[in-house]
């Protein structure tokens, strides 16, 4: 996710057409930990948003726009399919 997601935002339908059909499939993950940073993830996966800066001009000069992914695919991609490949991670206090 974290190097592409300025990807996923300029191709909105068919990247929630993916994320929807491989969602048993896909994490989200990022190389950096930078805070500041998250909320353009939530903002391209979770909002219908159109027309939005990327956080980092020198990547993309394009505008990203919003997934609008489905609750159901935002558990998966968030933590559900991480609980199924980490044994370790706590199985319980996560949403229902």
């Amino acid at each position: 996710m974290a190097a592409v997601l300025y990807e996923f935002g300029r191709q909105p339908y068919a990247a929630a057409q993916f994320f929807t059909k491989y969602q048993d499939r896909v994490m989200f993950g990022k190389d950096t930990y930078e805070i500041t940073e998250y909320p353009y993830y939530w903002r391209v996966f979770e909002t219908h948003d159109e027309y939005f800066n990327y956080y980092r001009p020198y990547h993309a000069f394009w505008k990203l726009y919003g997934m609008g992914l489905s609750d159901a695919v935002l558990k998966k991609l968030y933590y559900q399919n991480a609980l199924k490949v980490e044994p370790g991670l706590p199985q319980t206090g996560w949403p229902r």
